[in-house]
């Protein structure tokens, strides 16, 4: 499905970051595959294959799942800046108020 401009008046659902790390991890697998096996690859290695998929791996895993943190927090700071009425507070917030 692609992405919409569309804004709905329900409550935008969260992005599991777990879920964006694994399809980063998977991602990451198969771009190293294509690298270590396609039709342009190096012949003279500098990592062995195993180290150069699970850097490849990780590194997408880290940047997808870093996406989805960021958009999270993206989604939670325009949702409270449009939210009529008082702003909500979280729970830290709460507290401290309470402390002092």
């Amino acid at each position: 499905m692609l992405p919409s401009l569309f804004r709905s008046e329900e409550d935008v659902r969260l992005w599991s970051v777990a879920r964006a790390a694994l399809y980063g991890a998977g991602i990451g697998f198969v771009a190293a595959l294509i690298k270590a096996f396609g039709p342009f690859h190096v012949v003279d290695r500098v990592l062995p294959l195993a180290l150069d998929i699970g850097v490849a791996v990780l590194a997408f895993a880290l940047l997808c799942a870093g996406a989805a943190l960021l958009r999270n927090l993206l989604m939670r700071r325009l949702q409270d800046a449009a939210a009529p009425g008082p702003r909500r507070t979280s729970q830290r917030d709460a507290s401290r108020r309470s402390h002092s």
